[in-house]
Formats: C-alpha cells, sequence, structure tokens
C-alpha cells in the first residue's frame, strides 16, 4: 500500500492539497513504512480561474486535477489538511482515497492511520 501526503515542509501536513509544494510518498508493508520518497509538485499551484488572489478563497473555478494526481496515480491514500470538493471527487475517480485531517505532524497522522484512528473530515471540504 502506498500512501501520499501533502506537505510544505516534509515534516506537517499542508493544509490544502492544490497549493502544497511536495508529495510524500509512504510505502507500507505489513503495518508498517518500508520507503519515503519525495516528489516535487512541479505543476502551478492552484489559483482560482479569473479571480485575483485575494478572492481565492471563493474557489470558483475548474481544472483539470489530472496534473496534480498523475505522481500519486498508485496510491491508495492521500493525507491533506483540506482540499476542494472539485480535487475531493477526482481522487475518488482515480481510486484514491483523500482524507482530510486536522493532524498536522505528517508521522502522527501516519501512526494514526495505521492504527485506523485518523478522523476523516469531508465537513472540511470547500
Amino acid at each position: 500500500m502506498k500512501i501520499a501526503v501533502v506537505t510544505d515542509d516534509h515534516q506537517t501536513i499542508s493544509a490544502h492539497f492544490g497549493r502544497a509544494q511536495f508529495y510524500e510518498i509512504f510505502t507500507i508493508d505489513e503495518g508498517k513504512v518500508t520507503s519515503r520518497e519525495t516528489i516535487s509538485r512541479s505543476f502551478p499551484q492552484v489559483v482560482p480561474v479569473g479571480l485575483s488572489p485575494e478572492r481565492e478563497g471563493e474557489h470558483h473555478h475548474h481544472h483539470d486535477h489530472n496534473a496534480m494526481i498523475t505522481p500519486i496515480a498508485d496510491c491508495q491514500v492521500l493525507l491533506s489538511g483540506g482540499m476542494g470538493s472539485g480535487a475531493h471527487l477526482s481522487l475518488q475517480e482515480h481510486d484514491i482515497q483523500p482524507i482530510i485531517t486536522d493532524v498536522r505532524e505528517i508521522q502522527a497522522a501516519l501512526d494514526a492511520y495505521l492504527a485506523g484512528t485518523l478522523v476523516d473530515h469531508p465537513e472540511k471540504l470547500h
């Protein structure tokens, strides 16, 4: 199993899927992390079409999430602090389970996920 985590600093989970700088990819075997890989997200960060950055919270935009999902296509789970409903749906369509977590530390979130105690917060979709 592979779990992707969005991050900007390699230690904490980014607050927004579309704006994170990196993916940390964890390979899990028999309930333990066996490898970790960092992938730089080289595509442009998501800014809503037709809106200035000051109004980006409105999220009235349309874009193709495939470029964001392609690097993690072999993952089964994605951990993020938040995302838009379009990205959430696109991940599900690619058979990746998106989990929106309020746990900030990557290791703590991974441990909770593997223990079956990580809480998903879909109410934080925007």
